[in-house]
This record gives C-alpha cells, sequence and structure tokens, in this order.
C-alpha cells in the first residue's frame, strides 16, 4: 500500500502513527500545513485524512461510504477498527474510545490499488488546500472568521457516492461550497465531484465546525494565509 510509509501496523485492523509518519503525510500527501500536524506541536494530532487513508487502503472503497470524525488522535495510540455490524465500522483506542465511525452502504466496491491510490490522493489534496482556497472566501461572505492567534477547524465528516467502480484515472473537482453561522460556530459545507475519461463518476461532502468565529477582519486575514504559505515554501525549500 502507498500508505504504508506514514503507518505503524500492528496486525490487519490494528495500526498507529508517530508523529514524524503524520507529520510527513500532511505535507507531502495533503499538501496539509496546518501547524497542529507539525512533529513538535504541543497541539499535535493525526490529520483524519490519513485516519481515512489507512482504513480504505486496507478495506477498498464502497461506492457508497459516510465517515465521521469523534476525535483527535494522538501520537502512539494503538487502533483498532471494530465491526459493529450492520456495514458499520468503529475506529477505537485500547480503552474503547471511539475516534472515528465508517459507514458502507453500497454493496459494490473498487479493490483495485491503483484505483484506490487514485481516489484517495486526490480527496486528501483537496481536503489539505480547503485553507486558504476555500474557506476565506467563505469566510469573507459570511463576514466572520476564525481567531487568528488560536485557528480551530475541526474536521466533522465526509460522505462519497459512487455511480461506477471500473475507473481508469478518477480525478477530483470542486462543485460548490457553503458556510452556515450559529452565533461563534460555523459549519462549512464543501462539495465535489470524481471524474474520469470526461464523465463525473461519482459526489462527495465534505463538513468542517469553524470554532471561536469573529467578525471578518481583512488584516487579519491577510497575516494567517501569509503564515500558512510560508510555511509551505519553507517545507518546500
Amino acid at each position: 500500500m502507498f500508505i504504508t510509509p506514514y503507518c505503524t501496523t500492528h496486525s490487519q485492523n490494528t495500526f498507529s502513527f508517530t508523529r514524524e509518519q503524520a507529520s510527513r503525510f500532511a505535507k507531502q500527501v495533503a499538501n496539509d500545513f496546518n501547524p497542529i500536524h507539525d512533529e513538535d506541536s504541543k497541539r499535535f494530532c493525526v490529520p483524519g485524512d490519513l485516519l481515512f487513508a489507512r482504513i480504505l487502503s486496507e478495506r477498498g472503497v464502497s461506492t457508497q461510504l459516510k465517515v465521521s470524525f469523534n476525535g483527535m488522535v494522538n501520537d502512539g495510540t494503538v487502533l483498532t477498527l471494530e465491526d459493529q455490524g450492520n456495514h458499520r465500522f468503529s475506529l477505537k483506542d485500547d480503552n474503547g474510545k471511539e475516534y472515528l465511525e465508517l459507514e458502507e452502504q453500497g454493496g459494490e466496491r473498487i479493490t483495485d490499488p491503483a484505483v484506490i491510490e487514485r481516489l484517495i490522493r486526490s480527496y486528501v489534496s483537496f481536503s489539505g488546500e480547503n485553507f486558504p482556497h476555500l474557506l476565506v472566501p467563505l469566510m469573507k461572505d459570511g463576514g466572520v472568521m476564525i481567531n487568528p492567534s488560536r485557528p480551530l477547524v475541526i474536521y466533522e465528516s465526509m460522505s462519497i457516492s459512487l455511480q461506477a467502480t471500473e475507473l481508469v484515472a478518477p480525478e477530483l473537482a470542486p462543485a460548490g461550497s457553503e458556510l452556515k453561522v450559529d452565533g461563534r460556530r460555523g459549519t462549512a459545507t464543501l462539495h465535489f465531484e470524481f471524474r474520469d475519461q470526461g464523465q463525473v463518476v461519482g459526489t462527495g461532502v465534505k463538513t468542517m465546525v469553524l470554532s471561536s468565529l469573529r467578525e471578518y477582519t481583512q488584516t487579519d486575514i491577510d497575516a494567517l494565509v501569509d503564515e500558512y504559505n510560508s510555511r509551505r515554501d519553507r517545507f518546500a525549500a
């Protein structure tokens, strides 16, 4: 699996992540430079997209699936994917704490490793670049912004619906977004499409929760984006 360098496997359904593995995945695969994925971050957590990628790389991709995130995973946490029945699976640690729930609704699934990798890479690349490309315009239109000194955006869920399993070179394209604001909390909904050989072969939705919202200030947003881009540029150099 292409995900192998970014994960420590203990058994077929049991695995964990080091800080170095999770940080490399965020930057090298997902193009995600959120500081909470830095190896030396005091608030470090494993990227949700890495959890998603590890599970689908092992299980294959169901034509209808939903992933819900319930908690942030620390480095070294040993995780087990448990079958809950009725096509539901739960990712838990040794103490029974749940971090992720996977629901598969489609009877068909994609098992070709090359196609699975292409699907995962296209999704996590899109996901990692949500900030600033999609979230900043949404916040500007809504007149709100996250706290620049302690930005907090929580990955809530994602779902995929595929109309075909015989794919060649699927690619992802954004398909609209919206932000609903309720006081100091906002929910961003990002829509996307999967295209293969010029045809739309699937759709998907990602939801994110934005906390501690405040009035939009362009200078603060510019500084936040500049810092994010500087982090990316330093890594590339």
